[in-house]
């Protein structure tokens, strides 16, 4: 029988340095091995902490922020990581879930853009049962696309370091905030994006920085993640 992943959200001024602690540990050896003092400094930066936790030991994390980026109903996603262990699809499910009821809550009847970085194809689990999603293969970016992708870039504190043809946004070897999604199995994201993905510098500390549109009716009725 699956054990039910228990999930909880709370002001990023809450977390505990014993939490920070629990965070880096899952993130370690991982695309983003995020160290505590870089959370530390995150936890100043996002409004959100959400946990998901399987009897009691923590499966995935996502620190985040509700907010309107030019009047447009944003929600985004500074940086998340998930155990690489079978937990791993259940809990980006359950934090993912938990943020767009938040986001349902804070713009009711509203359209709402979700934006996040990823290193790796499989990140985009995450935007599973959005509406056109930037960038994905074969799709060329419209003006206004490219537009958001530096607005995005900019939110995240990358103004400047993204080609926005290819959405990338160039490192510079330092720790950056990624949606971090790492399964123990290939997951049909990785053939259907990976080709995004191709000219990453890994080395660098390379990102995507990809978007989607959560649409109000699909908030409402409690369906995504899909």
């Amino acid at each position: 029988m699956a054990i039910a992943m228990e999930v909880a959200t709370k002001d990023c001024t809450a977390l505990t340095d014993s939490e920070l602690v629990e965070m880096a540990d899952l993130s370690n050896g991982s695309l983003s091995s995020l160290e505590i003092g870089f959370l530390s400094k995150q936890r100043e930066e996002w409004v959100l902490v959400t946990h998901a936790r399987e009897e009691g030991k923590l499966r995935g994390y996502a620190l985040s922020t509700l907010e309107r980026i030019g009047g447009t109903p944003s929600l985004l996603i500074g940086l998340a990581s998930f155990t690489r262990t079978r937990s791993s699809a259940a809990a980006l499910d359950v934090v993912m879930h938990d943020l767009y009821r938040r986001a349902v809550l804070a713009f009711p009847d509203e359209d709402v853009l979700v934006g996040a970085r990823f290193a790796a194809a499989s990140g985009y689990r995450a935007f599973a049962g959005l509406e056109e999603v930037v960038p994905r293969p074969e799709h060329k970016a419209t003006g206004e696309e490219r537009a958001w992708g530096r607005r995005l870039a900019k939110r995240f504190g990358r103004d400047g370091r993204l080609e926005d043809r290819s959405f990338v946004i160039r490192g510079d070897g330092d720790p950056t905030g990624l949606l971090d999604y790492e399964p123990t199995k290939d997951p049909r994201e990785s053939a259907l994006y990976g080709e995004c993905f191709e000219s990453l510098d890994r080395d660098r500390r390379d990102a995507l920085v990809a978007f989607g549109w959560a649409m109000a009716e699909a908030l409402a009725a409690g369906s995504l993640p899909s």
